[in-house]
């Protein structure tokens, strides 16, 4: 049974209410942060470590056919991401929720971007059903953004975990979240049902943030973090990074320290691939040396449980190893939500065109609430 989605007072970023049901482009493929740079075509070849085998084997084709019978979604698909062959013919994969429409228009993804029109409030079930039918042992959950919604879908997400639980016991949970706005009820919501990890993306450095993540903030998704970690501490929690966008090295080093100033547990690195040519292009090929060196720079200078780093690393990559085997640590010294009332770039000026400065509101580091 589904119902409309409603837009809650104070509305938030999406591509408009009289508009609905219909993808929407993500605007210019050209962003602040490639101006001067050499970016590099589309038609170019890969370099060798990042091609892949299609896939087909028979567990893959078992478990797209679940997919399609329980009417679900998976990023795996929706965000094309390379390691869809080897994970699924293991027999693990990344559900998303709340539909294949997301109402923001970030410049690297590749789910379609426009304003959904109905809430699925059976597909926390249908989730769980088909997690006991794959017989996992580790699942993961993501979902689009639904800013029209007044928790942003906070509650789909806690009942497809305590569904998951109750169907698969035993059965551990990591959820990849949206920032909710910055609303920490939403969060909390999320967090009482007890996620083995709580994961929400960074995705790239600050300078380049507003650009290719219009709809949100740097320093929201990071206070999130350490907002979860206040919340308990017992649940691991997780960011990614994608290089490759035209970040610098002591950018990355920044948003390292940024990151575990909110105690996250877990870091991501991959390579960033260009869906289409509707999307921002890729500004470098990251080497396996150098997402080696920033797996060691990461664990040994900054402090992280546990990172990921590899040229076609995505959040879910190994994720039932790091639930089993990375500890939890304490919170850090961020641990409010920060800029939640603030408004995210599109709220501003919209799609960034050339020539025009893109403001993001208070724009470098904020000094956060401390516990002492």
């Amino acid at each position: 049974m589904t119902k409309t989605a409603t837009l809650p007072p104070g509305g938030g970023y999406h591509p408009g209410s009289r508009d609905t049901g219909v993808v929407k482009p993500k605007g210019t493929a050209r962003i602040r942060a490639h101006e001067g740079l050499e970016t590099i075509p589309m038609r170019d070849r890969k370099p060798g470590w990042l091609k892949v085998r299609s896939p087909g084997g028979k567990n893959y084709l078992r478990l797209k056919q679940l997919m399609r019978t329980g009417a679900l979604h998976t990023v795996c698909e929706e965000a094309g991401c390379p390691n869809i062959g080897e994970c699924w013919e293991a027999g693990t994969a990344t559900f998303m929720i709340l539909g294949d429409v997301c109402t923001r228009a970030c410049k690297y993804c590749a789910v379609a971007h426009g304003m959904p029109t109905e809430l699925d409030e059976d597909e926390p079930r249908r989730v769980a059903e088909t997690v006991a039918t794959m017989s996992l042992e580790h699942v993961v959950i993501t979902s689009v953004n639904r800013d029209e919604l007044a928790d942003g879908g906070a509650r789909i997400y806690a009942e497809t975990i305590r569904r998951i639980r109750a169907r698969v016991p035993g059965c551990t949970v990591e959820v990849l979240v949206p920032d909710f706005k910055g609303d920490e009820r939403a969060l909390g919501t999320v967090m009482d049902a007890c996620p083995e990890i709580l994961g929400h993306n960074l995705e790239t450095v600050e300078r380049i943030h507003p650009d290719v993540r219009p709809g949100g903030r740097y320093w929201r998704s990071i206070s999130f973090l350490g907002a979860a970690k206040r919340l308990n501490a017992s649940i691991l929690t997780k960011t990614g990074l994608i290089l490759g966008m035209g970040e610098e090295s002591g950018e990355i080093r920044d948003a390292m320290r940024d990151l575990r100033e909110a105690s996250v547990d877990i870091l991501t690195l991959g390579q960033y691939l260009r869906p289409s040519p509707a999307h921002i292009p890729v500004a470098r090929w990251v080497t396996p040396a150098e997402f080696e060196h920033w797996k060691r720079v990461g664990e040994e200078e900054y402090g992280f449980r546990h990172v990921e780093s590899g040229p076609l690393v995505r959040s879910s990559y190994h994720a039932k190893e790091q639930a089993r085997e990375v500890e939890a640590g304490a919170p850090g010294t961020i641990q409010e939500v920060m800029e939640a009332d603030v408004p995210a770039p599109a709220e501003v000026l919209g799609t960034w065109r050339p020539g025009q400065q893109l403001v993001q509101l208070e724009l470098g580091r904020p000094e956060p609430r401390r516990n002492d």
